[in-house]
């Protein structure tokens, strides 16, 4: 199953994502689905006045629409798909720069996420703090060997793609996970330091 999803591939789109409550709002709509800038106002902690902004922001980047409410007063947002998706092997110089913003700041919410596991990990039960947490491996692969480690990878995570799209599929002892993928390059090594590491 292939989740839908929007490719952000213009520079002030992706500008525009990379903003932390717009980031935030897309990813309350994509779990929670429809809701008003009121509702996500309260759930997040944020004004009204300030979320209904970020949503108008997030529908002219193509993010985020409106749905028909239960009355004619209400009126409810929701996301335009699943998943945002943009290119980093761009060499057009604005775009890089447009795509390493959004990057940092989608790197900076990972990290965010990672500092408020650990403040509440000993609360945790046993069972989950043993398969939670952080590790690292170091590869030595070339770019093609790695695109197709990571392909393996989304093939074994979109598993469970269904789960997300269909909340009935979720087992009773289910929880939300964030999986974390990142695949950096070290420095390239001098050769003296490439013949140590052996």
């Amino acid at each position: 199953m292939s989740l839908p999803e929007v490719k952000l591939s213009d520079p002030v789109a992706l500008r525009g994502y990379a903003h932390p409550l717009r980031m935030a709002l897309v990813g309350l709509l994509r779990r929670q689905g429809p809701m008003t800038a009121t509702r996500a106002a309260e759930q997040l902690g944020k004004s009204v006045p300030n979320c209904s902004f970020h949503l108008r922001q997030l529908a002219k980047y193509g993010l985020a629409e409106r749905v028909p409410g239960a009355d004619a007063r209400e009126r409810p947002w929701r996301a335009t798909a699943a998943v945002t998706t943009w290119d980093d092997s761009t060499d057009d110089p604005a775009l890089r720069a447009a795509t390493d913003e959004l990057n940092a700041a989608v790197l900076a919410t990972y990290t965010g996420r990672a500092k408020d596991f650990l403040a509440r990990r000993a609360d945790e039960p046993a069972r989950w703090r043993a398969v939670t947490g952080f590790s690292d491996a170091s590869l030595y692969v070339t770019a093609d060997e790695l695109a197709e480690l990571t392909r393996r990878i989304d093939a074994l995570v979109a598993e469970y793609d269904e789960r997300i799209t269909d909340p009935s599929t979720r087992p009773a002892d289910v929880r939300r996970v964030s999986l974390i993928q990142l695949a950096v390059t070290t420095a390239r090594p001098t050769p003296a330091q490439d013949s140590s590491d052996d």
